[in-house]
C-alpha cells in the first residue's frame, strides 16, 4: 500500500449558527490526512502513519480514516489534544490559524518509527508535519531508513509561518529531496526552495539535479507540468469548473498522481526513474481530474472512484 506519512488534524471551518454569530464546525483535514483519503476513496490500498489523539477529534479522524477504507495500522495513538486549524475563506481562498503545542501528530520522535514496512510500497511524506518539530526530524528518520527500498512522494506545501528554524528546517528538506523519486512543489514553493532571478525551468533542473527522477509544478489555474531529468517535459489544463473552494486542492492532485502511477504499475524505484512524458503526462491529467471535483465542493470532500 501507500503509507501517507504526516498530519492529520481538525479544520474548524467557519459557518453562521441560528443566531447569526459565525461558529465553528469541526472537518476532518490535514493534508496529508486528505491525500490518505482521496487514494482510499480511489480504491488504491492506502495507509495512514500519524499520531492521532484519543480526545473527541482524534476518534473523529480515526472514524473518517476507516470510512474511506485507509489503513490505520500504522497510528500512534496519544492522550495528547489534536492539533485544530481554524479556517477562514475569502472568495473561495483558505487562510489559517493553528492551535498545535503538544499535539498528538506533532509530538511524534524517531523512536516513534516503524522498524518494519513490509506491507507498504511508495512513501507520501509533506505538509506541516515537516516544518514542526519533534514529529519534523522523526519523518525524515524514516525516509532515511526507508526511502532507499521503497518509491518515494514528496509535498513541502512550505507554509513559512510555521519554520521557525529556517536553516534547520532547509538542510531537513533539502536532504528529503534528495532522497524523493516525486517531488512536487507549487510555484510559490518552487521559489521558496530555490530564491533568486532564475527562470522556473532553470529551478527545475537545479532541483532535478538534486536526486529526484520527478518534478512536478502546480500553477493554479494555469495547470500543472511535470519534468524529467533529461530535459523532457509534459503539462496539462487545468479542468475548469464552478470553484466553491480550493481546500484541499493540491493534496487530491497528489492523490490522482499517485493513484495513476500505481495503477500503471510505475509505482516503484525503477517505474519511476524510467517514466516517460506520456506515461507522466496521464499521472498529472488524472490529479487534475480528481483536483476538479474536490474544489467544486466545499472543504476537503475528495471524490469516490464511481463519481469520476
Amino acid at each position: 500500500m501507500i503509507l501517507c506519512c504526516g498530519e492529520a488534524l481538525i479544520d474548524m471551518i467557519a459557518s453562521p449558527t441560528v443566531t447569526g454569530e459565525q461558529g465553528f464546525v469541526p472537518h476532518s483535514g490535514g493534508a496529508i490526512f486528505n491525500t490518505a483519503i482521496a487514494l482510499g476513496r480511489l480504491g488504491v490500498p492506502s495507509g495512514m502513519l500519524t499520531g492521532l489523539s484519543s480526545d473527541m477529534f482524534g476518534q473523529q479522524l480515526g472514524r473518517s480514516l476507516k470510512a474511506s477504507h485507509v489503513d490505520t495500522s500504522h497510528v500512534i495513538e496519544t492522550d495528547r489534544p489534536t492539533t485544530l486549524a481554524f479556517v477562514q475563506l475569502k472568495d473561495g481562498h483558505a487562510t489559517y490559524s493553528f492551535l498545535d503545542e503538544n499535539s498528538a501528530g506533532r509530538m511524534l520522535t524517531p523512536e516513534d518509527m516503524p522498524n518494519q514496512l513490509p506491507a507498504v510500497s511508495a512513501l507520501y511524506f509533506g505538509g506541516i508535519s515537516l516544518a514542526c518539530e519533534p514529529c519534523a526530524d522523526a519523518y525524515a528518520s524514516l525516509l532515511d531508513q526507508h526511502g532507499s527500498e521503497k518509491a518515494v512522494m514528496l509535498d513541502p506545501n512550505i507554509r513559512p509561518g510555521f519554520i521557525n528554524d529556517q536553516t534547520r528546517y532547509r538542510t531537513r528538506l533539502n536532504a528529503m529531496i534528495a532522497q524523493a523519486d516525486i517531488v512536487k512543489v507549487s510555484d510559490e514553493d518552487l521559489d521558496w526552495i530555490i530564491p533568486g532571478p532564475e527562470s522556473l525551468t532553470d529551478k527545475v533542473s537545479l532541483l532535478l539535479k538534486e536526486g529526484p527522477a520527478i518534478v512536478i509544478v502546480t500553477k493554479g489555474s494555469e495547470g500543472a507540468s511535470g519534468y524529467l531529468p533529461d530535459g523532457r517535459s509534459t503539462s496539462v489544463p487545468v479542468k475548469r469548473v464552478v470553484v466553491v473552494d480550493t481546500v484541499g486542492a493540491g493534496d487530491t492532485f497528489n492523490a490522482g498522481v499517485l493513484a495513476e502511477l500505481e495503477r500503471a504499475g510505475h509505482l516503484n524505484k525503477q517505474g519511476l526513474r524510467s517514466l516517460n512524458p506520456d506515461q507522466l503526462k496521464d499521472a498529472l491529467a488524472k490529479g487534475a481530474q480528481v483536483a476538479a471535483v474536490t474544489v467544486s465542493r466545499a472543504g476537503a470532500n475528495p471524490p469516490w472512484a464511481n463519481e469520476l
